[in-house]
């Protein structure tokens, strides 16, 4: 059974995404752009040494400026709706903790990810984009200050600290060969009355295996993990 570390938090507002078409503003509405890096795709292996340029997996979510979490903005297909093809069991729960654990929402195999049975709601998820892509809120009842945060990951995406045949318990194992390589990295910013744009930051990776949800703010060890996302600017109309 599924259990809440919070209640449910019912439609604070509206959101709606795009990558090509133009979306429509009103006066206090806000936008979040999201602006590919040189890393946001990825060569995926496929079979007989053939790849595949795949984009990331993320999701975007608010918190209170302590900590609490609010609600989630949009998350990729996949991770909301463990869409991955050919897991074989594997959940990967390696892929978005940070986020997962922030939600606080146990599914029946103890873990923190949606599943195929119970998958996050269709108004916030979408596919992986390819190229820039623009998200906008249309806030209700939402109180400022307030923080938007959002995790990025690629599936193996390995470097010489975290390597495909890192051990399971090692610090820097990700999952195996499989795995994220590369811990999911985190972006944030606080949103005040005052503001009309801001730009989230850099401010750490959450756990390489997806043990745990918690924020580690040492980023000398990411290479390419770094590089996924160019900016992500926020604007409020």
């Amino acid at each position: 059974m599924i259990t809440l570390k919070m209640g449910i938090v019912m439609c604070l507002f509206l959101t709606q995404s795009c990558e090509k078409k133009e979306l429509s503003f009103k006066s206090g509405d806000i936008s979040i752009e999201i602006n590919t890096g040189g890393h946001w795709l990825h060569d995926y292996p496929l079979l007989l040494g053939l790849t595949k340029k795949n984009p990331p997996q993320f999701a975007i979510w608010l918190e209170d400026t302590s900590g609490n979490y609010i609600s989630t903005v949009f998350a990729t297909y996949k991770i909301a709706t463990e869409g991955w093809i050919n897991n074989n069991g594997n959940r990967r729960k390696e892929a978005l903790p940070y986020w997962c654990h922030k939600r606080g929402i146990v599914y029946e195999d103890g873990l923190f990810l949606p599943t195929k049975d119970s998958p996050l709601v269709d108004g916030i998820t979408g596919a992986t984009p390819k190229e820039n892509k623009t998200i906008k809120i249309t806030p209700a009842d939402l109180k400022k200050p307030f923080v938007i945060k959002a995790e990025f990951n690629h599936s193996v995406d390995f470097n010489s600290y975290f390597p495909k045949d890192a051990r399971k318990g090692d610090d820097n194992y990700s999952g195996g060969r499989q795995g994220s390589g590369q811990p999911a990295v985190i972006y944030s910013a606080t949103i005040f009355p005052q503001t009309t744009m801001a730009v989230l930051k850099l401010i750490g990776h959450s756990s390489p295996d997806g043990s745990n949800g918690n924020l580690y703010t040492d980023l000398k060890e990411l290479t390419t993990a770094k590089t996924i996302v160019g900016s992500i600017v926020v604007t409020v109309k």
